[in-house]
């Protein structure tokens, strides 16, 4: 079993072209690549014996919005038998693709959806790319900085229509009063009521 100093130079030795810059942080080797090295570099990973990196444990990315490459994708591996964790990483300019996984490690295949729903970046051949936590549509991408907080629209479920209906958000009269003392003191509208009541 390599120990995590080990493995970083077995790496950086075996795939020296392909490893832009390697670190341990937090006893968890931390690997940078060039986004089309990534199915080279997880087949490696995954097929060394001395690694046996064989579980996708997750798919994510780092939105940087002012940055030229503006986000970071996230892959982290675990090989049981060796008790080891690793993490790749890549830069992405946000109109790039980046390629499917899901022939490597089929798990990938919601993985990679929810990264589309969530950061809206494209994953070439995947077999079934499309929103897996947000209405079909939704217009946006909900982890992106960019992302409108309030809107006119609001999302619920019509039992008339049998799926989920976006409509112009209704506020009733009651509710545009609003009071910003501390909740625990109650709303002043709430003390004149129960005043009058009593």
């Amino acid at each position: 079993m390599l120990n995590n100093p080990d493995l970083e130079k077995k790496i950086n030795s075996e795939l020296n072209t392909k490893v832009s810059s390697s670190k341990i942080v937090h006893e968890t080797l931390n690997v940078s690549i060039e986004k089309d090295d990534l199915k080279e570099v997880l087949l490696f990973l995954k097929s060394n014996p001395e690694m046996k990196f064989k579980q996708l444990i997750d798919i994510t990315a780092v939105d940087y919005p002012n940055k030229k490459n503006r986000f970071r994708m996230i892959y982290l591996l675990l090989s049981h038998e060796f008790n080891k964790r690793i993490i790749i990483d890549f830069p992405l300019n946000e109109n790039e693709k980046v390629f499917s996984i899901t022939s490597i490690f089929p798990s990938a295949n919601w993985m990679e959806r929810e990264v589309f729903d969530m950061y809206g970046i494209d994953f070439q051949d995947h077999p079934d790319l499309r929103r897996i936590l947000t209405d079909y549509e939704f217009e946006g991408y909900p982890l992106r900085k960019d992302f409108p907080i309030t809107g006119h629209k609001e999302v619920r479920y019509s039992e008339e229509k049998k799926k989920v209906i976006y409509e112009p958000v209704k506020l009733e009269q009651d509710y545009r009063n609003f009071d910003y003392n501390s909740p625990w003191q109650g709303t002043e509208y709430i003390k004149e009521m129960k005043k009058n009541n009593e």
